[in-house]
């Protein structure tokens, strides 16, 4: 059930909301247990108990920490459990064919139902063992509590990655924190439209574009038309993934529950480092605190420092997904971070900060096409292609592809990514104003908002094509 499907959006978001403000407050955190299970449980039953299964094992390996004066072995043990779950879910299916395609056969290949978000919750998971370990938080006494940090639906699917330290306070549904005033309930529905805007007007159209571009072999497509849908996945991406982080955020600012940022507008960046300190922050931050500086970080040698950088994003690519691309992605932002370190950056620094932007995208944009290509063969030969700039077949043109609107929509990607909130630092502070926005600013939201709505009940039913209403 996606926050942009018709099912959250009609029913679930408002019934979940309408028990929540009935209930009296010692009895909310239970509520939103309640239909966070729910929710978790409408993609997959075994989904939903493995999630319970791990709210406990964490809950109670918390207390344990907190009392135990030798906390690593049990730390070691909590890290284990919570990554033999995800390994068993995400990764054993991979590394059995990875060993059956040196030696057939020799492993049978498991391939069980990936539970909704158990990236997210075994990470967060992880990050609050380490933290109660290292005396940075107090461990949680309440099971209701520590189910709303773990398993909260707002951010359990698709992320922030949220630290229980940054959460401790909002907790108690009694609080001063978790109090929600008619501008805090304002400002979650301002990010959930506009949310739901990036996600429904913008990356599904985008995403139509680049699933026709690979529906057809890389080697018979011409060099622009490979460009196009490649363009189009880049900014497909960001708009899907901030989108549904807006829209995270916006719905816990209704449950009185602040979310942390998770984009800063990744594409304006002017090196590959700033460009993960803007992208998916809390996944780069968690990478960062809980393996890089675990590992020595930069204060090791630089060859040591290398090799940190290295085995970091290896398994930040191996995160995002279980295929050999993925590692390839990883692995290739690793050693540009490597040549950053070893004076790429010093480098281009001496350039004027367009050329730095523009070198900075071209290369992500390059390593986007291997991370999006349906596999890392794909990828290597649509590279190929564009850099050969290869004629391709005849009778593909771009009419094929992309329509005039499309066309449009991919423009206004370009601006909305982060340009026109730069050349306009007043409108980017409006859309990030935590108070009710002005006349022409609700104006808006109600127009993004029909529009979006139109677009998600027009994916659902097929009488409706994008934007004909």
């Amino acid at each position: 059930m996606a926050f942009s499907s018709v099912q959250f959006l009609f029913v679930f978001l408002p019934l979940s909301l309408a028990v929540y403000w009935v209930c009296p407050r010692r009895l909310r955190n239970l509520v939103l247990d309640m239909f966070s299970l729910l929710f978790f449980a409408w993609a997959g039953l075994k989904g939903a108990a493995i999630l319970v299964l791990l709210i406990c094992i964490n809950w109670l390996g918390g207390l344990s920490l907190g009392r135990l004066a030798h906390k690593r072995p049990l730390l070691a043990l909590l890290t284990v459990l919570n990554l033999a779950v995800l390994g068993v879910f995400k990764y054993a299916g991979f590394a059995a064919e990875t060993v059956n395609a040196f030696a057939p056969g020799l492993v049978p290949v498991l391939a069980p139902a990936l539970p909704l978000g158990i990236s997210f919750y075994v990470f967060t998971a992880i990050a609050y063992c380490a933290d109660v370990a290292a005396g940075r938080a107090a461990p949680e006494k309440s099971p209701f509590r520590f189910a709303v940090f773990l398993a909260f639906f707002g951010h359990g699917p698709s992320g922030p990655i949220v630290r229980y330290g940054q959460q401790a306070p909002q907790l108690d549904p009694c609080g001063a924190e978790r109090r929600v005033t008619a501008d805090r309930f304002c400002y979650g529905i301002k990010r959930l439209v506009l949310g739901l805007a990036k996600k429904a007007l913008i990356a599904d159209q985008l995403a139509l574009i680049y699933a026709r571009v690979t529906a057809v072999p890389a080697a018979t497509l011409p060099a622009p038309i490979l460009v196009l849908g490649y363009t189009a996945f880049m900014m497909q991406l960001y708009f899907d993934f901030s989108g549904y982080s807006d829209m995270a955020i916006g719905i816990g600012e209704f449950f009185g529950i602040t979310l942390p940022e998770n984009f800063d507008y990744p594409y304006l960046a002017c090196s590959v480092g700033e460009y993960w300190r803007r992208w998916h922050i809390s996944l780069s931050g968690w990478f960062r605190d809980y393996v890089y500086i675990p590992l020595g970080g930069s204060r090791c040698r630089l060859r040591r420092t290398c090799l940190n950088l290295l085995i970091v994003f290896a398994l930040a690519g191996l995160w995002h997904g279980t295929a050999w691309k993925y590692l390839a992605f990883g692995l290739v932002h690793g050693a540009l971070l490597c040549l950053e370190h070893l004076g790429l950056r010093a480098l281009l620094g001496q350039l004027p900060k367009f050329f730095q932007h523009l070198c900075t995208v071209v290369v992500l944009w390059g390593t986007l096409i291997i991370f999006g290509a349906p596999g890392l063969k794909e990828g290597l030969a649509v590279l190929r292609g564009i850099m050969s700039w290869q004629t391709g077949s005849k009778g593909y043109t771009l009419a094929a592809f992309a329509d005039t609107k499309l066309l449009l929509i991919l423009a206004a990607s370009f601006l909305l990514c982060g340009p026109l909130q730069a050349l306009l630092p007043k409108l980017k502070a409006a859309l990030y104003a935590r108070k009710a926005p002005s006349l022409p600013g609700m104006a808006g939201l109600l127009v993004l908002l029909f529009l979006g709505l139109m677009r998600v009940t027009a994916g659902t039913y097929s009488a409706f094509s994008y934007f004909q209403f």
